[in-house]
């Protein structure tokens, strides 16, 4: 008998609609043809990981950067899975590796890499020679710090995955608010701005940051846990957890889920109204950067059903039925790096 399952409205409540970039276009097949050069996967693999429209998440997430800027943020995206894809399929050990193959790829952009050099490293010191001239000191700080700490979040999951450690709710969402990568994302807002600290760091701004990141989470747990579920790999996703914290079915937790991301909606849509104000021109970039946040989040779920990288090409079907239909449990690839798509025909 074929499991069911209901998904929530995701952007209910939501106040910033669906826009893109008119640059996407414009840039695609540069990007890639870009993330291609680097031979990463396998041309069958390669082939998946275009399919996952990374690009066009980019622009759904950034419509209002410069057509440079906005290269830049392409390039962050595509590392971003392709370090996903390669960590999922490595052994914690390789994984801190690769860490430090990215940061001193980052801390030393004008050195050479190693010929025999795992590939990530060369992706992220083109990434970062290309950003490092159209952005400023106080992104550069910024973005370095919470990028070190995605690469350290990552490894730790790579670590809890390798031993076996399911975590619990709370527990689960100090490090996937790591491994979701949003901090960095969010970072890139800013690549023009010179906000000061103890203004980023206002206690208001701050949980806008954290609201924005945790419906992030719950968005991608819930959307993703399908695909998850069948690889074997849901153990870190929020939904797996609920289910075993709450002791109840994939429905129950689903429905807990979107009870929590509809909380968080509302008190995200109470507190942007009560933004503090400093004056001048840093205003006007505090607002940039929280409605670039509120962007994100809404980004990220449109993306996750027009991309294939979770319904196939079925998405936006899905998202206007919002019934699902679990899919088998199936055999995982015996460890080949690259993305599974999705087979329409099993949804």
């Amino acid at each position: 008998m074929t499991h069911e399952i209901f998904l929530p409205d995701l952007e209910a409540g939501w106040k910033w609609p669906r826009r893109i970039s008119p640059y996407i276009p414009e840039i695609r097949q540069e990007c890639l043809d870009w993330v291609a050069s680097f031979k990463a996967f396998t041309p069958e693999a390669q082939k998946a990981f275009d399919r996952c429209n990374f690009n066009l998440l980019t622009g759904l997430s950034y419509p209002w950067l410069t057509k440079d800027q906005l290269r830049c943020a392409c390039e962050l995206m595509n590392l971003f899975f392709l370090f996903d894809e390669h960590s999922d399929k490595s052994d914690a050990s390789e994984v801190w590796n690769q860490v430090g193959v990215i940061m001193d790829a980052f801390r030393n952009p004008d050195k050479a890499r190693p010929q025999d050099e795992w590939i990530g490293g060369e992706v992220a010191r083109q990434f970062w020679s290309r950003t490092i001239q159209i952005s400023t000191p106080t992104f550069q700080r910024r973005f370095l710090e919470s990028w070190e700490e995605y690469l350290q979040g990552t490894a730790q999951q790579a670590e809890d995955r390798c031993s076996s450690h399911i975590r619990n709710v709370t527990s689960y969402l100090e490090i996937r608010r790591r491994t979701i990568g949003a901090r960095p994302s969010f970072n890139i807002l800013e690549m023009d701005m010179n906000v000061p600290d103890e203004v980023m760091g206002h206690p208001t701004i701050r949980e806008l940051e954290s609201l924005a990141t945790d419906l992030t989470i719950i968005a991608n747990d819930i959307l993703s846990y399908n695909k998850e579920q069948a690889s074997g790999d849901d153990e870190h996703n929020l939904i797996t957890i609920a289910m075993k914290e709450h002791n109840t079915d994939v429905q129950g937790a689903i429905n807990w889920t979107a009870k929590l991301h509809a909380e968080m909606v509302r008190r995200f849509n109470k507190l942007y109204l009560q933004i503090p104000r400093w004056g001048g021109p840093l205003d006007m970039d505090i607002q940039t950067y929280v409605n670039g946040m509120a962007q994100w989040v809404g980004a990220n779920v449109q993306w996750s059903y027009e991309s294939e990288r979770y319904f196939g090409k079925r998405g936006l079907e899905i998202k206007k039925t919002k019934v699902l239909c679990l899919l088998p449990k199936t055999a995982t690839e015996g460890g080949k790096i690259g993305p599974v798509v999705v087979d329409d025909a099993s949804l």
